[in-house]
């Protein structure tokens, strides 16, 4: 099998597998319209209405992706993201964030200092999934350089 070959067999067996993602945010009608969206690409979806739930789903399980809202109750996604960090620092590149807050300097700020992969809402079904895509690449080639 050449080089190429490998590779492109490479991306299409990372392409089958199903990857279990975490969706964070408190607009439930919202949550549930991106469930059903991210079921649809075969991904398996659990949802969390706030970032102290998401925290103890991410205690219990490595999701491949975690895209989270900025802006909840009881814990927002950047004390979200922090807590992740400290706890397993190796989810940090697996986050999406989510927000309708592009114009706030708090959140512009949060997401510029870690780098983060951001969709803005609303949130297009395309550029949602080529997002999670990008997650899931950046994701990988920081586990590989991190085990080499």
């Amino acid at each position: 099998m050449s080089a190429s070959t490998q590779s492109e067999a490479t991306a299409e067996s990372t392409e089958l597998e199903i990857k279990n993602v975490l969706l964070v945010d408190d607009d439930v009608d919202l949550a549930n319209t991106l469930k059903l969206l991210l079921e649809s690409h075969n991904f398996i979806v659990t949802t969390s209405c706030n970032g102290a739930d998401a925290l103890r789903e991410v205690m219990a399980f490595d999701f491949d992706v975690v895209i989270c809202d900025m802006m909840m109750p009881k814990m927002a996604g950047d004390m979200f993201y922090l807590a992740v960090q400290k706890i397993k620092p190796y989810m940090t590149p697996r986050f999406l964030f989510v927000t309708g807050h592009a114009d706030n300097p708090k959140v512009d700020s949060f997401l510029k200092s870690i780098d983060a992969e951001v969709v803005f809402k609303p949130v297009l079904t395309e550029e949602l999934v080529r997002m999670i895509s990008l997650v899931l690449r950046r994701a990988e080639d920081e586990a590989k350089s991190a085990s080499a």
